[in-house]
């Protein structure tokens, strides 16, 4: 399993809260629901490093 590395990320206040709602409405926390979204987006852009 790959090791995360914390870093900070400043996001505007109603962006946060939509991210809140809907990691709340998938049962995910938001830092989980953030690490999905990013992967999501990786993988959709062919962005994913090669295994």
């Amino acid at each position: 399993m790959a090791k995360k590395k914390p870093f900070v990320l400043r996001l505007n206040e109603s962006s946060l809260r939509a991210i809140e709602k809907w990691a709340a409405d998938d049962f995910r926390s938001t830092n989980g629901q953030l690490e999905w979204l990013i992967h999501k987006a990786l993988k959709e852009a062919g962005r994913l490093p090669k295994k």
